[in-house]
């Protein structure tokens, strides 16, 4: 029923996660929308929240679903939440992600000189395949290479762990804070809303509750209760 008529290819998908087709703009929008709607409460919402932003600025990439939950239940927050926090980091927020913890931490652990995007992906991606061709030698004849993939921990994917862990973390705490009064307002807005409803309904209806807490307070105060207009009496 709530199926595709015709399903995306797996070329849409993977052009949907480098641009979606509504833009950047509106999937944000969309995310802070459903983040503002969880059943939840603000605080557990904003730990999650959190928990999502801090993974971001992590190089677990392919994994960060499963580490920002794992990271919410640790600290008591909303999965939810922090799963759809883990939009912060996107393709188009990674390069600056990336270059800013892969600088500091190197900076850090007293290494010198810059890395560029292209270069910390590139290493990534020679990275990656390397790894891959170690787990078919397994199984094969072919000769495991470890030398690169050494050097790669070292030179990029440490001190991109440490300087992100830090950056993150520092981004992650005001995110919570920023996020909790945020959710607070809109749960107090909502609140305040299905009450007015609430109140127009039964306020329509003689003898309704409204009625009788406004018979109630006028008898305290000394005088009569108010009669409904229908009352036999009246007529």
């Amino acid at each position: 029923m709530f199926r595709r008529r015709t399903p995306r290819s797996y070329g849409q998908m993977a052009s949907d996660l480098i641009y979606p087709r509504g833009g950047w703009r509106r999937a944000g929008t969309y995310v802070l929308h459903r983040l503002r709607r969880l059943p939840d409460q603000p605080h557990r919402i904003g730990r999650g929240v959190a928990a999502g932003v801090f993974v971001s600025f992590t190089p677990f990439f392919g994994v960060h679903f499963a580490t920002a939950a794992a990271c919410a239940w640790l600290i008591g927050g909303n999965i939810l939440a922090a799963l759809l926090a883990t939009f912060v980091g996107n393709p188009v927020t990674f390069p600056f992600i990336a270059v800013l913890a892969v600088s500091l931490g190197r900076r850090i652990l007293g290494y010198g000189g810059e890395l560029g995007p292209q270069q910390i992906f590139g290493e990534f991606a020679r990275a990656s395949a390397e790894l891959w061709h170690n787990i078919r030698s397994a199984l094969g004849p072919e000769r495991a290479h470890w030398g690169h993939l050494s050097e790669f921990f070292h030179q990029i994917y440490w001190p991109y762990m440490v300087g992100g862990a830090i950056i993150g973390l520092l981004v992650s705490i005001v995110a919570h804070y920023l996020t909790v009064p945020v959710i607070r307002a809109y749960h107090r807005r909502k609140q305040k809303k299905m009450a007015e409803r609430i109140a127009r309904v039964t306020g329509s209806v003689p003898g309704g509750p409204l009625a009788t807490t406004a018979a109630h307070e006028a008898m305290h105060e000394g005088g009569a209760a108010p009669r409904p207009a229908d009352s036999p009496r009246d007529t």
